[in-house]
């Protein structure tokens, strides 16, 4: 009998390095701990952080974010470390995302905004939450068509699990975009008024809806009041979808719904992700802020919640 090696068709964690700067908007303290953050919500997405940079300076440089000097260093350390990806923990402009792709010879480069969008992504499990997600991602995508597309067209085999409008190598005409945009939307304001017709038919019942920072314990809570089973998991955004139980205190019912957490320095592109907890929130008879007073900065997470 021959000894036949084993082979491991496990693929290789993807790896990232995380970009920052501390600037006139926020100083060292708070840049650390947003990429911490920004660290977190890597491992949420499955990609494992071996480095992180950060710059001072008074604001992002138009073409590159940061400056020259730095885009050097990262350069010269990439050269000697490769790395699957290059994560930057603002907003990126489409010019930034082009000339950041080409100095770093191709690498993919994600800002926050759309390492978010790839967690929901993944999260996602109801059919509104999905198409909720995918329009977002178009929405933000389509200024950047040239680069991002053919870049997410190459994150099929990656480690991220990245799904939606990335993969779909025919759509990269503006106009297919845009269709299916239109699309979505029509599909979606179908399932809103679906889900409208179902809340009114709860109106019977108080309704209550837990809201706060993400990962602060929401899920954790609406499983001991509810004693039933809800996801929840010590990562962010573990809940996508909002979810609805009914409780009984004190033989008072009423109906319970945990939401999506919210974060800091989410753009407006990424509001339509949120829509049917926005829905749920607006329509709630009670509001129940949860809060990780624990946190170092947990009256900031209050202000942005």
């Amino acid at each position: 009998m021959l000894n036949t090696p084993l082979i491991s068709t496990e693929k290789a964690q993807e790896t990232a390095i995380l970009v920052g700067l501390i600037s006139q908007k926020q100083n060292a303290e708070k840049t650390k701990e947003y990429l911490d953050e920004l660290a977190f919500l890597a491992t949420t997405s499955g990609i494992k952080t071996v480095k992180v940079f950060v710059q001072r300076l008074q604001n992002p440089d138009q073409k590159t974010f940061v400056g020259k000097g730095k885009l050097e260093e990262i350069q010269t350390w990439m050269a000697i470390n490769p790395v699957d990806t290059v994560i930057f923990d603002d907003e990126l402009s489409p010019s930034q995302v082009r000339n950041l792709e080409k100095a770093f010879s191709e690498k993919k480069v994600l800002d926050r905004s759309l390492l978010i969008l790839n967690i929901f992504a993944q999260r996602a499990k109801t059919d509104q939450a999905k198409r909720q997600v995918e329009l977002a991602q178009y929405k933000y995508l389509l200024p950047r068509l040239t680069r991002m597309w053919t870049h997410l067209s190459k994150q099929k085999g990656g480690n991220a699990n990245m799904r939606g409008p990335g993969e779909k190598e025919l759509e990269t005409d503006k106009r297919i975009v845009q269709d299916r945009i239109a699309f979505l939307k029509d599909k979606l304001e179908k399932i809103d008024k679906q889900a409208m017709t179902r809340r009114k038919e709860r109106d019977r019942l108080v309704r209550v809806a837990l809201v706060g920072y993400t990962n602060v314990g929401k899920s954790t809570l609406m499983i001991r009041l509810a004693k039933t089973d809800v996801f929840a998991e010590n990562k962010l955004f573990a809940t996508i979808d909002s979810t609805v139980r009914k409780v009984v205190i004190g033989q008072i019912p009423f109906l319970l719904t945990d939401t999506v957490g919210f974060i800091r320095k989410l753009p407006t592109t990424l509001v339509e992700s949120f829509k049917s907890t926005l829905d749920e929130i607006r329509e709630a008879d009670i509001l129940l802020h949860v809060v990780d007073i624990s946190h170092p900065s947990f009256q900031e997470q209050i202000d942005i919640v």
